[in-house]
């Protein structure tokens, strides 16, 4: 049998936090990091990186716009 590497959630957990406190909503923004796995789901079949799953992405996209609201642009 194939092992999948491993991929430290440490830091994926503590972006989580961040949007969960910085969210006035938390089941507002569960379904925005899952309405936006699901959009990356579709459109990108040849992902970077295979072993980072679409809401690990989700994730990581959103609390780097969180932190860098200059990326987000208009």
């Amino acid at each position: 049998m194939h092992k999948r590497p491993t991929v430290d959630t440490t830091p994926l957990m503590r972006r989580a936090e961040d949007l969960i406190d910085a969210a006035s909503n938390r089941y507002r923004i569960t379904v925005q990091v899952a309405n936006r796995a699901k959009r990356r789901r579709y459109e990108d079949f040849d992902m970077d990186d295979p072993t980072v799953k679409p809401v690990m992405r989700a994730i990581l996209e959103m609390s780097e716009e969180l932190t860098q609201p200059e990326i987000i642009g208009d």
